[in-house]
């Protein structure tokens, strides 16, 4: 078990038989291009709320964070390279109009969420290539169920949510709600190291040039869910002042 985006099991039948094999390179490069195609939608977003067409951007944020999460849904199934692109669009429509909305409420919040972002990552792949900490069997496992875990309970609060009810924890800006907020920071970072190990097994092993967009997608989801987990963290701590 690891992260529930990837399927980090692999067969002898996916090993490469012909054409080109994943590598590392290959899989930072499309990293790279998603990452461009985010911040330019994001960007677009941004610009709107800026402009005052708040209407506009509430729409492609709300499409955004809906296609999205559809899109993560099948494309963890399916692995199908096509739709990752639009993925990339989508998410950057969701943090382009959570970014300005945030932005607007605590000024100068943004550019400390995307600060810390880069720096849990680059601290993480330190880490994992230092061997410091190693991807092991029981490492997946654990991390596996705390994603799990932390997944199930923003479940709850999202549906609670329709009938007046959310957990209180994860909101508010006590003790305890920056605690946890602080605990999925963690939990978010910890899951790069699956997914560098994803990355780096796959090159090892061979497998077909298209796993590439599959790490790259994998690595993205990550990301995405760091910044927003490290956005809301400073949020919390801004209205402790």
């Amino acid at each position: 078990m690891s992260n529930p985006i990837l399927n980090n099991r692999f067969t002898e039948q996916e090993n490469v038989l012909q054409g080109e094999p994943m590598t590392i390179d290959g899989t930072v490069q499309i990293t790279a291009l998603l990452g461009i195609i985010l911040v330019c939608a994001a960007a677009f977003v941004w610009s709107r709320f800026t402009l005052g067409y708040t209407d506009i951007a509430t729409m492609l944020m709300s499409g955004g964070i809906i296609v999205g999460f559809i899109l993560a849904l099948v494309i963890a199934f399916t692995r199908n390279k096509y739709l990752v692109p639009v993925y990339a669009v989508c998410e950057g429509f969701a943090l382009g109009g959570i970014s300005a909305s945030m932005e607007a409420s605590y000024p100068g919040i943004v550019s400390q969420a995307v600060a810390g972002t880069f720096a849990a990552f680059f601290s993480m792949l330190i880490l994992y290539r230092a061997r410091v900490i190693k991807c092991t069997d029981k490492f997946r496992s654990v991390l596996f169920i705390s994603t799990l875990s932390i997944a199930i309970v923003y479940l709850i609060n999202w549906i609670g949510g329709f009938f007046g009810y959310a957990v209180p924890f994860i909101n508010s800006s006590s003790n305890i709600g920056i605690a946890v907020s602080a605990i999925v920071v963690v939990v978010a970072a910890f899951n790069l190291i699956v997914d560098f190990d994803f990355i780096e097994r796959g090159a090892q092993r061979m497998l077909p040039k298209d796993y590439e967009w599959y790490g790259a997608f994998g690595l993205m989801v990550t990301l995405v869910w760091l910044y927003l987990e490290i956005l809301r963290l400073l949020a919390k701590l801004q209205d402790r002042r």
